[in-house]
């Protein structure tokens, strides 16, 4: 594997993140966070929402006039959005997550992290870069959802993906950990976490 294409799959996981650094996906981070189970399906579907168009759309990308070209990527999005939904509802013990993610699921059409990806890369590069590019964009995504869910569930529920890890042990369940200020701090703890380490993505002031 060259540098570049490294470059193109650890970026987006690590120093290019796309919620940690672009401040990009952060609403649906704060409703879809609740539950690990409820993230790792937004982030399965992002991943390969985001994978998938961009590749379709570098496979297209001189076909499409310029003019149009916002057009067409929305229709492609819009097609691996309706697939993914039709896709987690055809499996019945997914149905009851797929009803409680059902706006959030639409709202992938419209993901900035999803059309920027399109824009940036997939539109100036071949397609097999342009997947992978998606996909680790969709990774970076999905690991900060993750990340927020596990201590949002545990400590606001006392469980993890349903099943009682510190209620079982008579942990009072703290009620702010699930409400949506709880999950931008969760997230902005990330984000200095980060930052103090990677120094180069501190603001000079």
């Amino acid at each position: 594997m060259n540098a570049k294409m490294k470059e193109t799959i650890l970026n987006p996981i690590l120093k290019g993140n796309p919620i940690t650094v672009l401040v990009l996906g952060i609403c649906s981070s704060l409703a879809v966070t609740v539950e690990l189970k409820g993230a790792l399906v937004m982030a399965l579907s992002v991943i390969v929402v985001t994978g998938m168009s961009s590749l379709i759309c570098s496979l297209l990308r001189k076909t499409i006039p310029n003019r149009v070209r916002i057009i067409i990527q929305l229709v492609v999005v819009a097609m691996m959005v309706i697939l993914v939904d039709q896709v987690l509802k055809s499996f019945e013990g997914t149905y009851p997550l797929d009803k409680q993610l059902s706006v959030y699921i639409g709202l992938i059409i419209t993901n900035c992290i999803v059309m920027g990806r399109i824009e940036a890369f997939a539109l100036g590069n071949k397609p097999i870069p342009s997947l992978l590019d998606g996909l680790a964009n969709g990774v970076g995504y999905g690991l900060i959802l993750i990340i927020v869910a596990f201590f949002r569930e545990l400590f606001g529920s006392g469980t993890l993906f349903g099943l009682p890890v510190l209620s079982a042990l008579g942990y009072t369940n703290n009620g702010l950990m699930i409400l949506p200020p709880m999950a931008l701090i969760l997230i902005g703890c990330i984000i200095w976490v980060q930052r103090s380490i990677q120094k180069d993505l501190q603001e000079n002031y």
